[in-house]
């Protein structure tokens, strides 16, 4: 604390009633890098360990690093430590991701829902003869774990997840990576399609942005014991665009191995870098890239990127391309957010039961808001159910909620809006109303020959929340 050592080392003896934070009465307030060393299998001790080091009155805040070393089979420990700390946040905090302080990510706890489907899908895999490394009579005699039932089909009761992770500790070095980096693909796409889907289970999360202001506040439900009021809030969120620079972006293909992309067709730029391969229904790899663009990323097999209209630039021309894209893009992004608040439960099953998120937030004006989200694509049946049918959708709300969430609405004459994707591009399709194509261009849409089939869009730019009321106008 005086600044004497710059290195402190510390087993349980010193993890209790000792401060080594950078407090702003002691000499050393330089921020501390607070090194997890063998974890242990008892959250509390290490909540104590790593609170010495993180205490108030404090310059910074300390960077926690767990350590282990690269044999995957560790990850086993890591795990254990991360489901402790995840179960003591939300019994005494009452929010899962409190206990661990963000430290963890949802890949470490390897004893979650997500990580016992992925090992249900790789013990399908090595019964089935999937995967090929390990075949199941070389699995069965490695481990001890049987999967095969009397009968010979697969076992209905297979082995629990915690045996599988202390077994697999048992096995050769190469083993132990080969297995575990089959799992922990597996796993991935578990989240990964769980966060697709709108239904990866975060707890309460807690929103972030440059502005949150209240658009509209309507009272949908009073309780008749208690006088409680639900509340159904529309918030509009603006945001500042996290949009690096060409020359940010060459750093990064460096650094991650990547290549340097333009749409030949749109002569948008992009970088392709690695990522972890998806698994298809016959236990085959799909290799995949992920593709970073100036606002969004997207994943995807590496067969489609190469028939695709991606190709491989010069730095020169992929700078040129990125910084006229980047150019063009607003600073900031508006968007809208849906919740009710207040009372919930005797109004809970109106409410859309396929997404469950809940948000916290603080307004611009200091006003702090906990409440059930509704999804963009639910929110007019929603409004019904809560007695709100006269609540309309604004030009400039579809517009984003197609573009963002993908929801396709019904206009009138049969026409629906919808997003569609046209070599990777996200677009604004009219569907069912080619008939009415030349009144349509006159209002700014456009049309395109797509596998001779031609299709209407309107332009995704600023303007196109005018144009669709224009649109929308010529329907009606």
């Amino acid at each position: 604390m005086a600044g004497d050592k710059q290195i402190l080392i510390f087993s349980d003896a010193g993890g209790t009633g000792r401060s080594y934070h950078a407090d702003l009465n002691a000499v050393n307030r330089r921020r501390r890098s607070h090194y997890l060393l063998e974890a242990g299998w008892r959250a509390d001790n290490a909540i104590q360990g790593l609170g010495r080091s993180h205490r108030t009155n404090q310059a910074s805040a300390p960077v926690f690093r767990p350590v282990t070393t690269n044999v995957r089979g560790e990850r086993r420990f890591i795990s254990t430590i991360a489901r402790r700390l995840d179960s003591l946040g939300a019994l005494t905090r009452g929010q899962r991701q409190t206990g661990g302080n963000g430290m963890f990510d949802a890949k470490d706890n390897l004893e979650s829902n997500y990580a016992e489907y992925a090992l249900y899908e790789l013990f399908k895999q090595i019964f089935q003869g999937r995967f090929y490394e390990v075949p199941l009579g070389k699995f069965e005699q490695m481990t001890g774990l049987s999967l095969t039932s009397t009968e010979g089909g697969m076992k209905i009761d297979l082995p629990p997840l915690r045996q599988f992770l202390n077994r697999l500790l048992a096995l050769t070095i190469g083993m132990q990576n080969t297995i575990f980096e089959r799992f922990e693909l597996l796993l991935s796409q578990q989240i990964e399609t769980a966060i697709a889907n709108g239904v990866f289970e975060v707890g309460v999360e807690t929103l972030r942005a440059d502005r949150f202001s209240i658009e509209s506040c309507e009272s949908v439900y009073t309780h008749p014991q208690t006088g409680s009021v639900t509340n159904y809030l529309k918030i509009e969120r603006v945001q500042k665009n996290n949009i690096k620079t060409a020359d940010e972006m060459l750093e990064f293909v460096v650094k991650y191995q990547g290549q340097l992309m333009s749409n030949e067709k749109s002569g948008n730029a992009a970088v392709s870098i690695p990522t972890h391969s998806f698994f298809d229904d016959q236990g085959g790899v799909i290799p995949r890239l992920l593709l970073v663009r100036p606002q969004k990323e997207t994943r995807v097999p590496v067969d489609k990127l190469e028939s695709s209209t991606w190709k491989q630039v010069s730095a020169d021309a992929f700078v040129a391309a990125w910084s006229k894209e980047v150019d063009q893009l607003p600073k900031f992004t508006t968007d809208y957010i849906y919740l009710v608040t207040g009372i919930l439960l005797p109004i809970w099953k109106m409410l859309p039961q396929k997404n469950n998120r809940v948000y916290r937030l603080q307004t611009s004006d200091g006003e702090k808001i906990l409440g059930r989200v509704v999804s963009a694509v639910d929110i007019k049946s929603v409004a019904e159910q809560l007695g709100l049918k006269d609540k309309l959708l604004s030009p400039q709300e579809l517009v984003s909620l197609v573009l963002n969430e993908g929801k396709s609405e019904q206009l009138p004459g049969g026409v629906t809006l919808r997003r569609s994707y046209i070599a990777t591009e996200p677009r604004i399709e009219l569907v069912n109303a080619i008939s009415l194509a030349e009144r349509l261009l006159a209002v700014g849409c456009f049309t395109e020959i797509i596998n001779w089939q031609k299709r209407i869009f309107i332009p995704v730019s600023d303007k196109a929340p005018a144009i669709l009321a224009a649109v929308i106008e010529i329907l009606g």
